[in-house]
């Protein structure tokens, strides 16, 4: 990039896995791009995120020539759990669904993403600061940042905004042509992250009078847990030894007899939030993944809607430049908010179902109840929700 300036056909901000997965697409038709990441490679790398990935986002990974590592670590679950006063339920989703879904961190999704643009001669700039997006409305849309030897522009055809909830690109849009949705939960999810055997071969969701728990994993030897709490914790008031009574008594005897409890390697509290801004698209710069929407993390998919995201962006820019088309481009908002919202309703009402909410009457403690037992006993409830959780299709 002489003299700071720079080109390229499409500029991505963000280097997670939403901005690498599009990035990485792109290429495989030909298509190039630049990444800019306000972090480090090593923070980026080390972010601790969900893990469970839907059976579309698994394929596309593995078609995307992406898959390798996940194919050979990656645990695949053919059902889920569901524990209400700690007594257990499964919901066979292969049965119900015909699918099943992964668990596979997203950390070592975006190492593998990371890699793989890296060998293929990817572009990414690491450490971007002060990073703008301008003239997307024009016909020629630039990116600036400062680099430690001095400002830089990046001219290019297409903006992708991948840069996360607190990034540039959607607060750039002007406030008069974006709408946002949002509901903040009363509550948050305290995490720990342990190098102990899971308590259980599937994911384990508990609905207590106490408020709900996940028992998960990231390996068969590495355990997540989480356990919802006020916004307001101290982390230092829940040593340890709490989280794991805590999550004893929440998921209930039969977890807590094979429970292997040890020392955090990894400890935080997570707020909560459904948030989408509509539309996804202004003139030439579009938004993917958690730049236009948050879901809460108990349905697990944030990281699956990213991946939707981009798969519908890449395949609109490859229309336009293969084929001189910009009908992908146009329906690109549209198709890929119809995917999002359903994936709202279903974390929603998932959530709504499994936390206790403080200024909540008995009345609304018994429709849960009642909600969790129709959802064990219903062959279509468990088929719904089976169809919702391994994924809706992609586009």
């Amino acid at each position: 990039m002489g003299a700071g300036i720079g080109r390229t056909q499409v500029g991505i901000v963000g280097g997670g896995p939403a901005g690498l997965l599009l990035s990485h697409l792109l290429h495989r038709q030909g298509i190039e791009s630049v990444i800019l990441e306000r972090r480090s490679r090593a923070y980026v790398e080390g972010r601790i995120r969900a893990g469970v990935l839907e059976q579309g986002s698994v394929d596309l990974l593995v078609e995307a020539g992406l898959g390798a590592r996940m194919m050979r670590e990656g645990l695949v679950h053919g059902g889920i759990e569901i524990a209400v006063d700690g007594a257990r339920h499964r919901i066979d989703l292969a049965r119900l669904a015909g699918r099943s879904v992964t668990v596979y961190g997203q950390t070592e999704v975006t190492r593998d993403l990371i890699d793989t643009r890296l060998a293929d001669g990817g572009s990414i700039v690491w450490e971007a600061e002060d990073v703008g997006v301008h003239g997307f409305d024009g016909d020629a849309p630039t990116v600036s940042w400062r680099s430690p030897d001095g400002a830089r522009q990046l001219r290019c055809d297409f903006i992708a905004g991948c840069d996360g909830f607190h990034g540039v690109c959607r607060p750039s849009v002007p406030a008069g042509r974006i709408r946002t949705y949002e509901r903040v939960y009363p509550f948050g999810w305290l995490g720990i992250l342990a190098d102990t055997r899971p308590v259980s071969d599937e994911l384990i969701y508990a609905s207590h009078a106490r408020g709900f728990a996940l028992a998960s994993m990231r390996s068969h030897t590495r355990s997540r847990y989480y356990i919802q709490c006020d916004l307001d914790i101290d982390l230092a008031d829940w040593p340890d030894q709490r989280i794991w009574d805590e999550l004893r008594l929440r998921l209930g005897p039969e977890a807590a007899a094979a429970m292997q409890t040890g020392p955090s390697i990894e400890k935080s509290v997570a707020p909560l939030r459904s948030f989408v801004a509509e539309p996804m698209r202004f003139g030439r710069m579009f938004l993917a993944g958690d730049a236009a929407h948050i879901v809460p993390p108990t349905g697990a998919k944030g990281l699956n809607l990213a991946i939707a995201d981009v798969k519908v962006l890449a395949e609109a820019l490859a229309e336009h430049y293969r084929d001189g088309s910009d009908a992908g481009i146009d329906g690109y908002s549209e198709r890929a908010l119809r995917r999002v919202w359903k994936a709202q309703r279903f974390s929603w009402w998932f959530s709504a179902q499994l936390h206790r909410f403080a200024d909540a009457e008995p009345f609304a403690r018994r429709l849960q109840l009642a909600e969790l037992d129709y959802l064990a006993g219903s062959e279509a409830a468990a088929t719904a929700f089976a169809e919702n959780y391994v994924g809706l299709p992609f586009g």
